[in-house]
């Protein structure tokens, strides 16, 4: 286990860093990228190194972000760093990232109750997103917050808390919501961008809606994405909330096969705490919001996924 840290402790790791690799989960959402590329924008403003190195393919519907199209695949990262820092996980899902930063001290945000606790130095608290975390640190920076900074902060805000609906908003998000627009992030370009769907992906929900299974009497709804249609697909995200909103339903699962035997796996709750179900397949998140991936084919993890989730809607 590393060190915890606290607020300042964080911003000094972050300006005492020369040089830094930035990273975060597979399978990277809208606060993974946001709370990234802001941490980045605001290194290299100071005259830091940084770079942004994710292992996996990112949503489109992200483009719009500043520094999108410097984010890295380890595969093409060629530079070298004093630190690695994490966010917005554990470094048991950043993938290939591990490989060429082996040996960095690690400095670990997150806002995860299941954090691992292996890195150097853990930053953990009860946030919203880690973008709140980030908004948090650059403040006791006494950074300045550009444009650059403000739509990616907002953006990991605003897609962690379902646009300001979920149950994690507290009056400090708002708070952070409301400095951000202030520094230049335009919450209908934000809106407009994430909400916006080429054809193909339309197109690839409807196909996903076809495998659609309720279970539990109708307490658990899933999606099962098999690696066929994976392969059609450029990206599920919003996938998982197109069954969250049935009524009856508590339970939102969707489990996609990303390779021969490798299915990752998201929960979404309105009541059971799903990061214990995740935390049984050495996965974790939040109580409402958590995910996993097991090495087995499709079949098979559907099965033990649902299996876990009922006995625990049961328990």
């Amino acid at each position: 286990m590393g060190k915890k840290i606290g607020l300042k402790e964080t911003a000094d790791c972050l300006k005492n860093a020369d040089s830094v690799i930035i990273t975060s989960h597979v399978s990277p959402d809208g606060d993974a990228i946001g709370s990234t590329l802001a941490l980045c924008a605001y290194m290299r403003g100071i005259g830091k190194k940084a770079d942004v190195v994710i292992d996996d393919e990112l949503p489109r519907s992200m483009s719009f972000l500043p520094g999108y199209d410097d984010i890295l695949r380890p595969e093409d990262y060629k530079g070298s760093a004093g630190m690695l820092v994490i966010v917005d996980t554990d470094s048991s899902r950043i993938g290939g990232v591990a490989e060429i930063s082996n040996g960095l001290p690690i400095l670990n945000i997150d806002h995860h109750i299941s954090n691992n606790g292996l890195a150097d130095y853990i930053f953990i608290e009860k946030s919203a997103a880690a973008a709140e975390m980030v908004y948090e640190i650059l403040t006791e920076l006494k950074a300045e917050l550009t444009p650059e900074i403000a739509f990616p902060l907002y953006t990991g805000l605003a897609t962690d808390t379902g646009f300001f609906k979920f149950s994690n908003t507290r009056s400090s998000t708002m708070r952070a919501a409301a400095a951000l627009i202030d520094a230049g992030a335009m919450p209908h370009v934000v809106s407009e961008a994430l909400e916006a769907k080429p054809v193909e992906m339309v197109r690839g929900q409807m196909e996903a809606l076809q495998t659609m299974e309720l279970t539990a009497g109708g307490r658990v709804a899933g999606l099962f994405l098999d690696r066929e249609l994976m392969e059609r697909l450029e990206s599920t995200e919003g996938f998982i909330d197109m069954v969250r909103v049935i009524e009856g339903v508590d339970v939102a699962v969707l489990i996609k096969c990303v390779d021969e035997n490798v299915c990752r796996v998201s929960m979404r709750s309105k009541g059971l705490d799903v990061s214990k179900v995740a935390g049984e397949f050495d996965g974790g998140g939040h109580i409402r919001a958590a995910g996993c991936t097991l090495k087995m084919p499709l079949a098979d993890a559907k099965k033990a996924v649902l299996d876990a989730i009922e006995r625990a809607l049961e328990a």
